[in-house]
């Protein structure tokens, strides 16, 4: 039986100290490897063209070129490697912007180690995990609007219901006894009628407008 590879990690922030405590918090993790560190959005992405990361952790306020901009250049060139903005800040508007950008997750900075490591391996398996602080910013009433919803199939309902919970496609496909490729259609179909790029962002449009029950 072959060893599985570990995740392979660009830490990306213009602090030291911040890069520092975070390999703190990841070291003697067998199954997580750091495998480069970057200072701002420019070096992250040659960072990504050298070393192929499989999760990036994303600060968003930076200098030459903030993480919201890298984010979406690195899920456009390297839509295998998964973004985890984990930043300060949880103003609604942010928390949107990174999400529409296509990252998968959305944490603070004052995270645990423990469950830092645990969303690293969540985002790795393409899996969604929103800090209660980016939670509680995204249920914040706006304007109204005409809710996407309207053209969801309850199927489809069923999906996103599942994917808010933080479920991968074959889970999904588990839960509800279908194919994974049935799954693959309807995360398709829901992410066009909802108008968004990711499952980070069907998540935060879904919390947003109240989508579900």
């Amino acid at each position: 039986m072959s060893e599985i590879s570990p995740i392979r990690i660009l830490i990306v922030d213009d602090h030291g100290m911040v890069r520092k405590g975070l390999r703190a918090y990841l070291r003697n993790r067998g199954d997580l490897n750091i495998a480069g560190e970057a200072a701002n959005g420019q070096e992250a992405l040659e960072m990504c063209e050298e070393l192929l990361p499989d999760v990036v952790l994303m600060d968003l306020e930076m200098p030459v070129l903030g993480g919201v901009a890298a984010t979406r250049a690195i899920r456009e060139r390297w839509p295998d490697a998964q973004v985890i903005a984990l930043t300060s800040f949880k103003e609604k508007e942010l928390v949107r912007d990174a999400l529409q950008a296509g990252a998968i997750s959305y944490l603070m900075k004052n995270v645990s180690g423990d469950n830092l490591a645990e969303a690293i391996r969540a985002a790795r398996a393409g899996r969604s995990t929103l800090s209660p602080e980016a939670l509680q910013s995204l249920i914040q009433p706006d304007a109204p609007e005409p809710s996407p919803a309207a053209d969801l199939t309850q199927r489809e309902r069923e999906v996103l219901e599942l994917l808010v919970k933080g479920y991968s496609n074959p889970e999904i496909a588990q839960q509800l006894s279908v194919s994974r490729s049935t799954v693959k259609v309807h995360v398709s179909s829901i992410l066009s009628k909802l108008g968004v790029s990711g499952r980070g962002e069907a998540i935060a449009v879904a919390i947003d407008q109240g989508l579900l029950n």
